[in-house]
């Protein structure tokens, strides 16, 4: 699961620890202009870029599509760092040469910033409009900087993660619900049907991989839907917040796909069915109500569904 941009810069004193980790590298390398990018699956967005003296353009807050990154082209499973000392002489960044040529780079640095489970922060980067060469000394102090920064984030994505599915956490949910709900949207409570008896029959070790599935479905149904994501609020319970989805047919649509994907289950139950319930709620613009009341709401749906034989969703009404 790729961490959203929209988290990382709800991470407290992200542009505090951000300027520190400048500062530190820029010691190191005082020369050149020295950034942080945060990668995702689709955009890179650059953090934090020093005061410098070079001839290079770069700007906080810009963004470009990932495939159009040099920060991309770096190997973050092996956690190398990627050089290229004269670009001018480089002939493997045809895929970025539009990028390079933007902010008039010709000698690039890029350390990777990773959490521990491997997921991919972005980079902490140092380049040059002149050939440079980064020597290995050098490269090795932006490395040791780049895993103390690596460490901080591994903590607030703890903070705000459930530690089995990697979902959003009740935490997160109550923290940053109102950052993109002032336009209205969706929220749908789900609750596996009959879970107990997996964990009954199969053991607590096959129940939590069926709860890894199920949140590595609602990862997938919200691809594409703007500002979405999924929480685990505990046990079996979930929620899909989808800020800006209010229009009844689209959401309709969007429940039963749900329903009928969450039939079919790769977890080894054999013959076991295993279904879900959801309880909708649709909330308006600049609602005055909580989130504790809206999801009280969700949850009535959810009773409603419940009670009307499991495996069907209830709109609030």
């Amino acid at each position: 699961m790729s961490l959203s941009i929209h988290e990382i810069k709800t991470y407290k004193r992200i542009d505090e620890l951000a300027e520190d980790v400048i500062a530190l590298a820029k010691a190191v390398l005082p020369d050149k202009v020295i950034y942080i990018n945060a990668l995702n699956d689709v955009t890179q967005v650059t953090l934090k870029v020093s005061e410098n003296n070079t001839k290079v353009t770069l700007k906080e807050g810009t963004t470009i599509p990932v495939e159009d990154a040099i920060c991309n082209l770096i190997d973050y499973k092996k956690g190398l760092p990627l050089v290229y000392n004269n670009i001018s002489k480089t002939n493997d960044l045809k895929k970025v040469q539009g990028t390079v040529d933007s902010i008039n780079a010709n000698a690039y640095l890029g350390i990777p910033i990773s959490l521990s489970n491997g997921e991919r922060f972005g980079s902490l980067c140092a380049a040059d409009d002149q050939a440079s060469v980064f020597d290995d000394h050098s490269i090795m102090l932006l490395q040791k900087i780049a895993k103390m920064f690596a460490y901080y984030l591994e903590l607030e994505y703890l903070a705000y993660r459930d530690f089995l599915t990697g979902l959003y956490n009740r935490h997160y949910l109550f923290n940053h619900f109102e950052d993109n709900a002032a336009l209205g949207g969706t929220l749908i409570l789900l609750d596996l049907d009959g879970f107990k008896r997996v964990n009954d029959t199969f053991g607590h070790e096959a129940g939590d991989q069926v709860l890894i599935e199920f949140a590595n479905k609602l990862q997938s149904f919200k691809l594409g839907i703007k500002d979405a994501y999924a929480v685990r609020l505990g046990g079996d319970e979930f929620v899909l917040h989808l800020p800006y989805m209010k229009d009844m047919k689209t959401l309709e649509a969007f429940a039963k796909m749900v329903l009928k994907d969450l039939k079919e289950w790769e977890s080894p139950m054999g013959s076991f069915q295993l279904t879900t319930s959801m309880g909708i709620l649709v909330y308006p613009e600049n609602t005055k109500e909580s989130l504790s009341e809206l999801l009280n709401k969700a949850d009535s749906a959810l009773y409603e569904a419940k009670s009307d034989g499991r495996n069907t969703f209830k709109i609030y009404k």
